[in-house]
């Protein structure tokens, strides 16, 4: 009579632990699948809607998307049904503006990508460092520029990124390009401001880039001035009034 030899506990705790792990991988991998499924099946919906989308992730709200567009932050549904263009917020975290919160991200982020591409008026002595979407012709972009010396002296250092309020070809763009272009363009920008003519140049300065940012980052005029913390001041702030803001 033949014996059947049992495997021992250690192996067969091994099979389990195999058998276990692989379940694992399973679930994990249709999981994975299922969610790919679904941000497909959202950016569809919002392509439809004449938005692109930059990320998906889950919100604080349960089965509600959060989603970064080239036109902000909105809101749809797991199942791509129901979409919602409006703030979210936090009751029980004192009205915390989840938005607020995910386009101060999206701001920093786009910011950080444009580090090499900036004009920038450093402060001699730098406290804080804000970014201005500006234009050459609105009124109110040059009186900031006009000040800038004032700033400047308060240390407040000034990143400037082009956002041509005419749109992507029009003439406010090849104008703001030009400055971008020019050898001098901390020049190039003070003329431009003060009503001169900027010789015209072309280069591959990121201009439709920067003002595509703006408009996700929701600049809807120039100025347009963004915090460190990513918060934005839409409009013009005189220096001795931007900086009380700024200490705060």
């Amino acid at each position: 009579m033949s014996i059947i030899s049992m495997p021992s506990r250690s192996i067969t705790s091994k099979i389990a632990t195999f058998l276990s792990a692989a379940s694992l991988l399973v679930i994990s991998n249709f999981a994975l699948a299922t969610t790919a499924d679904e941000d497909a099946t959202i950016k569809l919906k919002l392509v439809s809607l004449g938005l692109q989308a930059s990320s998906i992730k889950d919100s604080q709200m349960k089965g509600l998307k959060e989603v970064a567009t080239d036109r902000g932050i909105f809101y749809i549904s797991a199942d791509g049904q129901f979409f919602i263009a409006g703030r979210l917020f936090d009751l029980n975290n004192n009205m915390n503006n989840l938005t607020e919160v995910a386009m101060q991200e999206l701001r920093l982020d786009g910011i950080a990508s444009f580090k090499d591409s900036m004009i920038v008026y450093p402060a001699k002595n730098e406290k804080y460092k804000i970014t201005v979407f500006t234009d050459t012709t609105c009124g109110y972009c040059r009186k900031l520029h006009g000040q800038m010396s004032e700033y400047n002296d308060l240390g407040i250092t000034v990143q400037y990124l082009a956002f041509p309020r005419g749109g992507i070809n029009s003439k406010s763009f090849y104008d703001i390009q030009s400055v971008w272009c020019a050898d001098d363009q901390q020049k190039a920008m003070t003329e431009s401001k003060t009503g001169g003519a900027v010789k015209s140049a072309q280069c591959s300065a990121p201009i439709e880039a920067q003002y595509n940012l703006g408009q996700a980052a929701g600049v809807n005029g120039t100025p347009a001035i963004v915090l460190d913390d990513g918060s934005m001041i839409p409009g013009y702030k005189p220096p001795s009034e931007l900086v009380k803001i700024l200490a705060q």
